[in-house]
């Protein structure tokens, strides 16, 4: 059984739950998004908050966090993009009828889904939708991407394909693949009996995996359209997907995560011990880390499914994680941002030696600064 985590340092400046955080590709900061209506950027040199990004009218339902810029969507109808020295909004994108669920941030393309039942895609510097891409009859969640470059070019794909493609995932019932060059919907996922909660994409096989409340897991070639495997052996819906070295791993409201062979959708684990369903999923260096409902993250050995480590603090349930160098952060729904030390997960047990000295708990935020 694996022993217990202490808090390097806890912020808990936000006001209302976070709902999401995200990690900067070169690793210098976290962005998390909040009830509270309000995003923060923190450095993960020191755990420190260094900017309060305000403007937005209602809450935060997910961040996206680039070197240069951060990128926040709300239940205001609106996603905002920052300027992360300053904490400036450099932008509103402005368009949606309802909830903004999920952005997604590639190659100064920003695409969006909403509860308005679209998905959209924006250009990021100049702030213009560019196209829409209605056809779900219901709510949109979940969004992937996948770049020209990644696909095949037989001639037959190559022009509708030219400008990537987008795979969202609906309440419906459905995923659609859809044409970003021409907005048209290329492919309809269809086989789930219940709302598509979570979506991950294998750019190199052309193939995503999707989990939905109807407890499968579900593989599909987006070029064809064609269903390629069903995994079913969940019993509650499938709310958290990763996808690491052709393995998926399925987090669950059973109260286990299972890892699965994507090639083939055989079962070769099953990582339980969640006394709540599991919210979070996040691999790292042979570690496979868990957020959940029942307030605690745990640690995993992804190869042998033995517990190492399990960290409690948090008084309501997990909604993301993030892991830098040897640290792990988890968000939650009690406003809390957390860091834990993840050092000697590998087997060994944890260094005497502590991290707080560099991470203390002193919380402060840099001066709000105005919306634009």
């Amino acid at each position: 059984m694996g022993g217990g985590g202490s808090a390097l340092r806890v912020c808990a400046d936000h006001r209302g739950g976070i709902n999401w955080l995200s990690l900067s590709p070169d690793g210098q900061r976290l962005l998390t998004g909040s009830e509270d209506g309000t995003a923060r950027l923190w450095s993960t040199a020191d755990g420190q908050c260094c900017a309060l990004l305000q403007g937005h009218e209602s809450y935060v339902t997910f961040c996206q966090l680039e070197d240069e810029a951060a990128f926040t969507c709300s239940a205001d109808c609106t996603i905002r993009r920052w300027d992360v020295l300053t904490g400036q909004c450099l932008q509103v994108y402005r368009g949606h009828t309802s909830i903004v669920n999920r952005i997604l941030v590639v190659n100064n393309q920003l695409f969006s889904s909403s509860y308005d039942r679209t998905a959209r895609v924006w250009s990021v510097d100049e702030g213009q939708m560019c196209r829409e891409f209605r056809g779900h009859r219901n709510c949109v969640l979940t969004l992937a991407y996948s770049a020209p470059w990644d696909l095949p070019g037989a001639p037959c794909v190559e022009e509708a394909v030219a400008g990537g493609l987008l795979v969202t995932g609906s309440t419906d019932g459905t995923a659609k693949v859809w044409q970003v060059a021409s907005g048209c919907c290329h492919q309809t996922l269809r086989g789930h009996t219940g709302a598509v909660l979570c979506l991950v994409l294998d750019t190199p096989s052309h193939t995503a995996f999707t989990g939905s409340t109807d407890t499968t897991v579900r593989a599909w070639d987006i070029l064809s359209g064609e269903q390629l495997r069903v995994f079913r052996e969940h019993q509650g819906s499938v709310i958290c997907l990763e996808l690491v070295n052709r393995l998926v791993y399925s987090g669950s409201a059973d109260r286990t995560v299972k890892c699965w062979l994507a090639d083939t959708g055989e079962r070769v684990r099953t990582f339980t011990a969640h006394r709540r369903s599991v919210s979070a999923l996040k691999y790292h260096a042979g570690t496979l880390f868990t957020g959940s409902g029942d307030a605690c993250a745990r640690a995993f050995d992804a190869q042998s499914g033995e517990l190492r480590r399990v960290f409690r603090g948090h008084a309501f349930i997990i909604n993301c994680l993030q892991v830098h160098g040897q640290v792990l952060y988890t968000a939650s729904h009690d406003g809390a941002l957390r860091l834990w030390d993840v050092r000697g997960l590998r087997g060994a047990p944890p260094p005497t030696r502590s991290l707080s000295r560099l991470f203390s708990n002193k919380v402060g935020c840099a001066a709000p600064l105005q919306p634009a």
